[in-house]
């Protein structure tokens, strides 16, 4: 039969009646067969767009029946009636944020087809076009009567859940996505096979917004302007702030919602340094700017109209020399990352200390984490941050040699696909003999996506030449991380063992 199929997915119509009833009244007929015309035709006034069919050669093989809701009223506890107005009329809310499937029903001749699905599939697409905040469903489960002598209805369902018992309708509702919320008594009385139980049943629309207006609204597409700073020999902090400016002008004539620099990109300053031989004075020497970087870098991030990721420069602390990141965002606020593993050079030579905090920070653009560059390496920070909702994360780096890059880069691709985010590198180039430590570099700056068919191939979204100086762009979908956390090819967030394992923090997790 399927060789002679030619199927077509459309919104009933009330010249669909006569086939409609014949439908239901074949499938209802243990619980009072179709609706009366009057009914399926209210439907199709009050919300055309949610009564939808599937035809083959112009017979109607399936439907699937829905109205709008109060998400808040039937969440919780109801029953069928609650759906009924007077005279078998079923009541359509145009203000509610919810659309409730009351049906969906497939001709016994055209199942093992999963035309099921198509039906689910389309009800979803239209809960998202509607920005509703779910559907809801109060299910069936037509075998519980087979059971009902030797397990309580919880019991049942966990059996279903388990697939120790196959339920036509419970089974196929939990394989397209839909999570059994409660359970629901004398949801439909005559309905003897379930004994009169139901499950409320419920799928969330992960991309559902609330009402706001065109200025609150959530930036969806990013873009991210990554600077690989060529390290060059300076005269004084003016002319290196000049060259920041630069970059900065530049990435925001791009539109850019965030600009990107590398790990200590301002240590050609230490050439400056009195006595640059001393490393650990030399550091602090160069800790000395790092006020003045940071309130001009957020004087630039709000001229320019673009969130600025610092890089990261030392700072003093209470005699304590830390590597600190900032985020200076374009409403004038600032934050601070500190990086949180040190590198033995950098606890040798230049006596920094690790900070003790994490952060996520909300931006106009998504939410963001920043690791310093040896930071990604450790995989459980990366975790930890996804755990808080992080959209991109940051990672600011400055590596002398390819081995030491390629740590970076390959955990910084990791720390994407296993948190179904985005990841950014940025590192400096060039040589700068005269200036201890800084005398070889290694970069290629990149942005890294989660490994599913909706981005690149590789996962890489773009990456820069080698250790030359250069402006990178990327564009960011984080729509896309939503339906890649939900509904991609896997899912490594929603899929964790937690009853196995689990990752603590003895301190707070910050998030802004």
């Amino acid at each position: 039969m399927s060789e002679d199929m030619h199927l077509k997915i459309r919104n009933l119509t009330n010249d669909d009646y006569d086939q409609v009833k014949v439908l239901m009244d074949g499938i209802y007929d243990d619980i009072g067969g179709a609706w009366p015309e009057h009914t399926i035709n209210k439907l199709i006034g009050d919300f055309p767009e949610g009564q939808i069919c599937l035809e083959d050669h112009e017979k109607i093989v399936g439907i699937a029946l829905s109205v709008q809701v109060s998400y808040q009223r039937f969440s919780n506890p109801h029953t069928y009636d609650d759906l009924i107005g007077r005279k078998e009329t079923i009541l359509n809310d145009r203000a509610g944020d919810a659309m409730y499937g009351l049906d969906v029903l497939i001709h016994p001749e055209y199942r093992g087809f999963r035309l099921g699905r198509r039906l689910y599939e389309a009800r979803k697409e239209l809960c998202r076009q509607h920005n509703l905040r779910a559907i809801l469903a109060g299910g069936r489960i037509p075998s519980y009567h087979k059971h009902s002598d030797e397990m309580s209805p919880a019991l049942y369902l966990e059996a279903v859940r388990e697939r120790k018992i196959y339920d036509p309708i419970l089974s196929f509702q939990l394989s397209n996505d839909f999570q059994v919320t409660r359970l629901l008594k004398s949801y439909l009385p005559e309905d003897e096979k379930s004994e009169g139980y139901a499950t409320l049943l419920e799928w969330k629309n992960i991309f559902y917004e609330p009402e706001t207006t065109v200025i609150e609204s959530r930036k969806t597409q990013v873009r991210i302007g990554a600077i690989q700073w060529q390290m060059r020999e300076v005269e004084s902090v003016d002319e290196m702030l000049k060259q920041v400016e630069y970059f900065v002008d530049a990435v925001s004539d791009y539109k850019s919602d965030f600009a990107v620099f590398p790990e200590f990109f301002n240590a050609p300053l230490i050439g400056l340094s009195p006595d640059q031989r001393n490393q650990t004075e030399a550091i602090r020497f160069l800790a000395s700017f790092t006020e003045r970087f940071k309130t001009e870098m957020s004087q630039m991030a709000v001229s320019y109209n673009i969130n600025i990721i610092t890089g990261s420069m030392p700072l003093m602390e209470d005699g304590t020399t830390y590597n600190i990141s900032y985020l200076c965002r374009r409403d004038g606020t600032v934050e601070e990352q500190k990086k949180i593993h040190i590198t033995p050079h950098e606890r040798r030579d230049w006596v920094i200390q690790g900070g003790n905090d994490l952060r996520v920070f909300d931006t106009d653009a998504g939410r963001v984490g920043i690791l310093i560059c040896y930071d990604v390496e450790f995989p459980e920070l990366g975790r930890l941050l996804a755990t808080q909702d992080m959209d991109i994360l940051f990672v600011p780096f400055w590596t002398d040699t390819k081995n030491g890059y390629l740590r970076v880069r390959n955990c910084a691709q990791a720390r994407a696909i296993e948190n179904e985010c985005y990841s950014v590198i940025c590192g400096s180039c060039g040589n700068l003999p005269q200036v201890e430590n800084l005398d070889i570099q290694y970069s290629q700056s990149a942005v890294f996506s989660p490994s599913d068919f909706s981005y690149p191939h590789d996962a890489i979204m773009a990456e820069t030449t080698p250790n030359t100086e250069m402006i990178m762009f990327s564009d960011l979908d984080l729509d896309k991380l939503k339906r890649t956390r939900s509904e991609g090819s896997v899912n490594n967030l929603k899929d964790r063992r937690t009853d196995l394992y689990s990752i603590n923090w003895t301190s707070d997790i910050i998030t802004k």
